[in-house]
């Protein structure tokens, strides 16, 4: 694993792609921490540019530093709790676009491996029997040469899950320099997972919200 050194993108700085009197959605570019960390450093981050135009902005959810994609924010404390209980409770819909090291062999599966934190390497994630319960759901949407680009579906919302998931599958996401070897690390100049489509419902009408951002790889 390679020393983490934080230096965020600039352009674009924030990618609006919704806002009303109750949330706000962005596509959150690779680099860039959904929060602030310990460190005075990471101050900069999805949240507190957000909050530089609307100092009300809530986080709902997060978004590895690394991956890209679609993330809501509340504007209000009433939004924010709505949107946290449908996370919690899954009754959201989170899709996600993962190019992977090697050929899969079957068009559609499951990982249901339970995961737990890595006490002696923080901040990893391990394959733990003794760990919480974590499903991930693939689908090959094209078969390249030596890789394979799939949609992964959590029902689940492990920290790292996808990533533990896929690497457990023998197949870990290409550019991942927490769970990648040195040639998946050096494959490809970024992590190669993009939340590409969250639907949830509305937190004030409850209309079926849908938002999709396609992947660069």
């Amino acid at each position: 694993m390679q020393k983490f050194h934080y230096q965020p993108p600039t352009l674009p700085w924030l990618d609006i792609r919704y806002r009303d009197r109750d949330i706000i959605v962005i596509n959150k570019p690779v680099g860039l921490l959904s929060n602030p960390g310990m460190a005075a450093e990471t101050h900069d981050c999805a949240l507190t540019r957000l909050q530089q135009l609307y100092p009300e902005t809530l986080l709902v959810h997060r978004l590895d530093c690394a991956t890209s994609g679609i993330m809501v924010f509340a504007r209000s404390k009433k939004a924010e709790s709505n949107l946290k209980t449908q996370f919690q409770e899954r009754r959201n819909d989170k899709l996600y676009i993962a190019e992977v090291s090697g050929i899969l062999e079957n068009d559609e599966g499951a990982v249901d491996l339970p995961l737990a934190a890595d006490k002696q390497h923080p901040p990893l994630q391990q394959v733990n029997k003794e760990g919480r319960k974590a499903i991930t759901h693939y689908r090959v949407l094209e078969r390249r040469a030596h890789s394979t680009l799939v949609t992964l579906q959590p029902e689940t919302g492990r920290t790292h899950q996808l990533r533990v998931h896929m690497l457990a599958l023998g197949h870990p996401i290409l550019g991942d320099d927490f769970y990648g070897d040195e040639q998946v690390q050096k494959a490809r100049p970024r992590l190669c997972l993009h939340a590409a489509s969250l639907i949830f419902n509305h937190p004030w009408s409850g209309k079926e919200m849908h938002f999709v951002s396609m992947a660069g790889f």
